[in-house]
């Protein structure tokens, strides 16, 4: 047994997302002793911190006890010491970053989406099978204790024929003109990245792929709800780019899928993502943890009368599913098999292309609002 140190670059480690949930994850595993492999050795992240304010990679270095960081990614680039360049930086920008490193040996793998078009991701996967490159986009909600619950439910044959399913999505984002928004302006603006679709269908793609069956057509309609917002400086801005929108998709063998999904609804349900599958035996509700089920014998047949309250409380009627395993931390979980992967070759599921394909329903969902009518997904293949 042996320790094996791997060089990891980190770019946008600064952002939100690059430090709760990629660094501390990486850092995890470091401080855990590594990641065990198959032939008893042990891999470290060796994280190295990317970036343009190189004050504040400093001070994100000196709290986290990280010894590398740099503001000079060509250098990184041409360390033989790194051999992973991950992006989590603004979505517009990634894939000329994912280009480079591919150009220089790296094995890439990328936050979602994995670029602003279809044609650029598309571009992008070609590039990194053509350079031989191990390569992979986040997919963090498969990891999830509630929907490896679904999934298990599914591979189990718990609901039967699967009929429908609904996707719920979204929470109130102020608009920073009495409270300070929770997003960043940059999610408002078209141009650089921005989007409802283009950020939360890349997450709603594999979810359906993985968990329930593949989508083969969408319709949409988007909308833009809270039009003016304060950024970041204080100044009021116009929103040029969706906060809303409402598909029906459809997915292989006929089901049919609802996806709502709004930064401008209250809640009034279990969870901010919540996920429901109808099937011929039974049905499942998910969040993000918790999944509970109600089978064809458990299912009730509640009074309709409009006269009188209804007697039944429909929350009560439903079966939570245990936790009978430990789940690892979504990001962590996805840290974990792209390392594997790139260690020991180990199968990997979510390559470029399944990024590629996020960006494809995007798309199309944009065209759909705009042609309003429903369009097919076409396979995609490198």
């Amino acid at each position: 047994m042996a320790e094996r140190h791997i060089g990891i670059i980190l770019h946008g480690a600064t952002g939100r997302m690059g430090t709760t949930q990629h660094l501390r994850n990486l850092l995890a595993i470091r401080a855990d002793g590594g990641l065990r492999l198959r032939n008893g050795d042990d891999l470290i992240p060796d994280v190295q911190l990317a970036g343009r304010d190189g004050a504040k990679l400093a001070a994100l270095a000196k709290a986290h006890h990280v010894d590398r960081w740099t503001t000079d990614l060509d250098a990184a680039l041409a360390d033989p010491a790194n051999a992973i360049f991950f992006d989590c930086a603004i979505t517009g920008y990634r894939a000329p970053f994912a280009r480079k490193a591919i150009a220089a040996g790296k094995h890439v793998y990328l936050e979602k989406p994995i670029a602003p078009s279809l044609e650029e991701a598309m571009a992008l996967a070609r590039l990194a099978a053509e350079a031989g490159v191990k390569n992979g986009v986040i997919q963090d909600k498969v990891h999830l204790p509630g929907l490896m619950k679904l999934r298990m439910l599914r591979d189990a044959g718990f609901f039967g024929k699967i009929l429908s399913v609904k996707v719920e999505f979204g929470w109130w984002v102020f608009d920073g003109l009495f409270q300070p928004s929770q997003r960043s302006s940059w999610n408002y603006r078209k141009a650089e990245g921005g989007g409802l679709v283009l950020d939360m269908y890349a997450h709603f793609r594999y979810m359906l792929d993985r968990v329930v069956a593949p989508v083969t057509r969408v319709l949409c309609r988007t909308a833009i709800q809270t039009p003016t917002r304060v950024d970041e400086r204080g100044n009021q801005y116009t929103v040029d780019t969706d906060d809303a929108a409402y598909a029906l998709m459809e997915l292989e063998g006929g089901i049919i899928a609802t996806v709502m999904s709004s930064w401008a609804s209250r809640l009034r349900r279990d969870d901010m993502l919540q996920i429901q599958i109808d099937g011929t035996h039974g049905s499942a509700v998910a969040g993000l943890h918790d999944c509970r089920t109600q089978s064809l014998f458990n299912t009730p047949k509640p009074p309709w009368n409009a006269d009188a309250r209804q007697p039944m409380n429909f929350y009560h009627q439903w079966q939570d599913v245990p936790d009978n395993i430990a789940y690892r931390p979504s990001f962590r979980a996805c840290w974990e098999d792209f390392l594997r992967h790139v260690a020991e070759d180990a199968p990997f599921v979510p390559t470029l292309l399944e990024g590629a394909k996020a960006v494809q329903l995007a798309e199309l969902a944009y065209r759909s609002d705009a042609e309003g009518r429903w369009l097919e997904v076409p396979p995609l293949t490198l």
